[in-house]
């Protein structure tokens, strides 16, 4: 979809008007390219104490040739800081964040990366004081993404006692061009189950493993099947029969299997199970992506239009995970990743039947992540909950309330199909085996929703 407006504040024109009037002018998003550098420059490594898990981290960026420094620049540019307070003991420890921090903002590149590494303040205990620095961290990291420009990003990560092993795959999510569109988040990282988790390459961490995606004939969707694809899984693509032609393209030119299949069928998930086995011989990912709209103010929605929404988007994935998870099915250490929507966190006017199901998705995930028969497993349950993403359906919505969308996030501009595809493939790797029960939103930090 054509964001007018941005192309015109990046013109020679438009960068004077935008100038001169002090009106937003998004820039484009650093974004992932297969073997492409993880930053393009050098970090700004500290934190507090001994600061243990910067210690982890530069192991990562000397692996990846990537300079580091310990005291901000006078000069140049960082492409990006890196701050471990998860040694804190009190509030006061937070002036190391602040010192590190404040000072190097003015030298982050542009698409720069903010990434701010704590431990979790669920693990405080009874201690208040302990408990109220921890959570401090959220406060600081969502008012530095509000205050960067020129798509820089800032991010949180919480590691919980024996996560500490578990952050790689997170960290490198954060640094790279896949979370151009991430901003403002909270992530948690904890312990994992067994089994490998580094990959072999991180330019194809999911190779050998097979893929569901529902929901991919078009859209988001097929951007999931491409991403997954790109990086190493087979992956079987679900759509509904009526969809059947867009379905086999994507399949095709992925190299994939099609399953014409409505999600909402009794025998769906047993279907899904025994078409992955049968035909790939495993089922490692499942990527529930399907969805419907039905938009209605609540006096205005019927009973079918109700029920039709919460039985396509949630009613049905709750099925489906009765016979994926089931022993058997879905490999032990796979991964399930579940679409739900900024609608499910702050509500939107119209959708209470939409909202009512993405809500309850985060829920299940909630649940799923917290049961240990799959933790014992291995396996994870996270979601994904987009902003505005450019996509066919957006680009329906009337012009002054589509732009209100595009604009009102840190990064002033809609996010990109492939956004969400990415932060779905950082679920899917076996690496990211210390994330469940995880909500993460794709939305450029919207002022909308927590």
């Amino acid at each position: 979809m054509t964001d007018t407006y941005s192309q015109f504040v990046n013109s020679p024109l438009g960068k004077q008007v935008a100038s001169r009037l002090g009106i937003p002018r998004p820039v484009r998003l650093r974004r992932y390219t297969p073997g492409g550098a993880l930053l393009e420059g050098s970090v700004l490594l500290g934190g507090y104490g001994d600061a243990p898990l910067a210690k982890r981290v530069r192991a990562v960026l000397d692996a990846e040739g990537i300079a580091t420094a310990t005291e901000p620049p006078t000069d140049g540019r960082v492409a990006a800081v890196v701050a471990d307070l998860s040694a804190m003991t009190g509030p006061a420890d937070l002036e190391a964040l602040r010192a590190l921090v404040g000072p190097a903002l003015k030298r982050l590149a542009p698409s720069g990366r903010v990434l701010v590494l704590g431990a979790s303040p669920e693990q405080a205990g009874a201690d208040p004081v302990l408990a109220a620095a921890r959570r401090a961290l959220e406060g600081v990291v969502r008012s530095i993404g509000k205050e960067l420009r020129a798509g820089a990003t800032a991010n949180l990560v919480l590691v919980e006692d024996g996560g500490e092993e578990e952050i790689e795959s997170t960290v490198r999510f954060f640094l790279s061009g896949r979370s151009a569109y991430v901003d403002g988040q909270v992530v948690t990282v904890g312990p994992a189950g067994a089994g490998r988790r580094t990959p072999q390459s991180w330019v194809a961490p999911l190779a050998g493993k097979v893929a569901v995606v529902t929901g991919a004939a078009r859209g988001i969707g097929a951007s999931i099947a491409d991403t997954l694809t790109r990086d190493g899984a087979t992956v079987v693509c679900l759509d509904v029969p009526a969809a059947g032609d867009a379905l086999a393209v994507v399949a095709n030119r992925n190299g994939g299997s099609a399953l014409q299949l409505d999600v909402t069928s009794p025998d769906a998930g047993a279907r899904i199970v025994e078409h992955a086995r049968t035909r790939h011989g495993s089922l490692d990912v499942v990527v529930h992506n399907a969805g419907i709209t039905r938009d209605k103010l609540l006096a205005n929605t019927d009973a079918a239009r109700w029920q039709q929404v919460l039985d396509v988007n949630l009613l049905s994935v709750l099925r489906m995970n009765e016979a994926i998870l089931a022993p058997g099915a879905l490999s032990d250490g796979g991964h399930v990743v579940v679409l739900s929507s900024m609608s499910g966190i702050a509500g939107n006017r119209g959708q209470s039947n939409y909202a009512a199901s993405k809500a309850g998705l985060i829920g299940a995930v909630h649940a799923l992540g917290r049961d240990e028969d799959l933790r014992a497993r291995g396996i994870t349950v996270n979601a994904v909950a987009p902003g505005f993403i450019e996509t066919e359906m957006t680009g329906r919505i009337p012009l002054a309330t589509r732009e209100m969308g595009r604009r009102i996030n840190s990064l002033a501009q809609g996010g990109l199909p492939v956004d969400v595809a990415e932060t779905i493939a950082w679920f899917a790797q076996d690496a990211s085996a210390g994330v469940t029960g995880q909500v993460v939103r794709v939305c450029g930090q919207s002022m909308l929703g927590a």
